[in-house]
């Protein structure tokens, strides 16, 4: 997969080896789930596909689909509709070793989580949000 010079030169500046692979071994698997290229947003995200949202109030912009942030506590991946979605819960319960917070799904280092799992996922969250737009998290 080519990635970008941007993406590129983002990864390299991440201080913590394992966590440089880990966000690499990242693009590669959401790059794979969601068929589309790797993008850096605002605040050191990585994201994938890009979605227009509008909130009831009238507030509207623009985000990625699904994404990622090497943050220093751990791995934030964003955008999976955490139990938003039938069938996630049980997923959850198969990806390992992992926390939740509000929308967010936070991973200290790959080798902890079931990669297949995660990719299911990014997927199902990518298919989702494709054919129904912004999921409220």
């Amino acid at each position: 997969m080519m990635t970008s010079k941007e993406i590129e030169a983002f990864l390299k500046n991440i201080k913590d080896e394992g966590q440089r692979e880990d966000s690499r071994a990242l693009v590669e698997l959401m790059h794979k789930a969601t068929k589309t290229e790797p993008k850096l947003w605002p605040g050191n995200m990585v994201g994938f596909g890009d979605l227009h949202y509008k909130y009831e109030s009238g507030r509207e912009g623009e985000t990625f689909m699904v994404g990622f942030s090497p943050r220093k506590q751990a791995i934030t991946i964003y955008g999976l509709g955490l139990n938003l979605i039938d069938g996630q819960a049980e997923l959850l319960k198969q990806l390992g070793k992992h926390k939740t917070g509000k929308g967010c799904l936070y991973v200290n280092h790959l080798r902890d989580v079931h990669l297949p799992t995660l990719r299911k996922l990014v997927e199902q969250a990518f298919r989702t949000k494709k054919k129904t737009g912004y999921i409220q998290e």
